[in-house]
Order: structure tokens, then C-alpha cells, then sequence
């Protein structure tokens, strides 16, 4: 396996883009074509591509008393697809304009979850669904302290009703196993934790 992709964006030719439908969300159409592995060109594709853009998340963690903050609430998605509907996620949201993902995860970790941050660990950047959609993933670990955390909140204006969960780490597992936890970028930071609580929790209560 080479250390770098054969190809860069700059070798991608876009021969037409329009916006194909904008409601809530906004799908663009692209018409394009790309290099082939074995040499020449990719006859031109037609892609629609839902434009969702840039996410931050965080998972937040206290690593005194071993537990993590989940949140709950109604995401069509899944309800659409004829599945569970009312899903265990962490803490996430859009950035907005000049907005950072770190100051993101602040920010929504006091909307959704009423908690405050005093530390952030980067996990991962990820995209959630690459053949389709834009959406990107800057994904930490929040240091907070889990005592008197819970309720429920969200922004009413959002449309947002959501449910805090405190869950001890050592439950974190069986979340997994039992696919009580169907939300993708949860599982990430949940199996990021479970690698790594260990030296998490001598960086944050040194």
C-alpha cells in the first residue's frame, strides 16, 4: 500500500454542477469525469452529491467518575428507513460561519447537554458517508464533570427535544454489542474511548 492516494482533487474535471433540489437540505447535481488506475479517463458521470458540509461532535467524558454523556432524540433518517428512530448520540452539530470545530463542540455540548467542556481531545476526521454526501466529521473527547448533568434540552427553535443520558464506561460495551448504539460517528468515539480510556484518564486527572 502506497502512503498517498494516487490521484488529487486537481486531477478531477467538473464539466457541469447545478443545485438539483434545495429545501432543508440541498442536493447538487455534477457532471464529471477522473482518471482511471490502468490510464485514460472515466467516461462523464453524473453524481448527485446531498450537501451537508462540515460537522463537529464530541463525546463527553469525565474521567473521574468513568462516564460518558450520550444524548437522545427523534432523527427521521432512520424513521424513513423503517428502523429505530429515537437514537443514543453524542454531541454534535453544523458549524456555522467562522466557526471552529472545537468552539462547536462547546457550544453544543452546553445546548444539547446543559455541560461544560474544560478540555478537548482530538479523535478522528472522517467522512460519513463519502459516495453521497459532503459531510465531514471533526470528532474530540470532551473532558466535563458528569455530577448533576441530565434533563432534557435543545434549542426550540431548532425543533430540537433532547435527553441526556450519563452512562458509566464500563455499560459502554454492551451499548455496542446489543446495536442499542446505530449512530456511526457514536460508535467511533465510543470504540475510541474504550482504546484508549486508560491513557485518557492519566492525561486528565494527573
Amino acid at each position: 500500500m502506497t502512503d498517498a492516494p494516487a490521484f488529487g482533487r486537481d486531477d478531477v474535471r467538473v464539466i457541469k454542477r447545478e443545485v438539483a433540489w434545495r429545501g432543508y437540505f440541498r442536493i447538487d447535481r455534477l457532471v464529471l469525469d477522473h482518471p482511471l488506475f490502468e490510464g485514460g479517463r472515466s467516461e462523464a458521470l453524473i453524481r448527485e452529491v446531498f450537501e451537508r458540509g462540515a460537522v463537529g461532535a464530541v463525546l463527553p467524558y469525565d474521567p473521574v467518575r468513568d462516564e460518558v454523556v450520550l444524548v437522545e432524540q427523534f432523527r427521521p433518517g432512520p424513521f424513513a428507513a423503517g428502523d429505530e428512530c429515537w437514537l443514543l448520540e453524542s454531541v454534535a452539530g453544523v458549524l456555522e460561519t467562522g466557526e471552529s470545530a472545537e468552539a462547536l463542540a462547546r457550544r453544543e455540548s452546553r445546548e444539547e447537554a446543559g455541560c461544560t467542556l474544560d478540555a478537548l481531545e482530538p479523535m478522528y476526521r472522517f467522512y460519513t458517508s463519502p459516495g453521497a454526501c459532503t459531510e465531514h466529521v471533526e470528532m474530540f473527547c470532551g473532558r466535563v464533570d458528569t455530577s448533576g448533568i441530565g434533563g432534557v434540552h435543545g434549542l426550540a427553535e431548532e425543533g430540537e427535544d433532547i435527553r441526556v443520558h450519563v452512562v458509566r464506561r464500563d455499560d459502554v460495551a454492551s451499548l455496542l454489542n446489543t446495536g442499542r448504539i446505530i449512530n456511526a460517528k457514536t460508535i467511533i468515539a465510543l470504540q475510541w474511548l474504550m482504546l484508549n480510556h486508560d491513557w485518557l484518564r492519566r492525561k486528565w486527572t494527573a
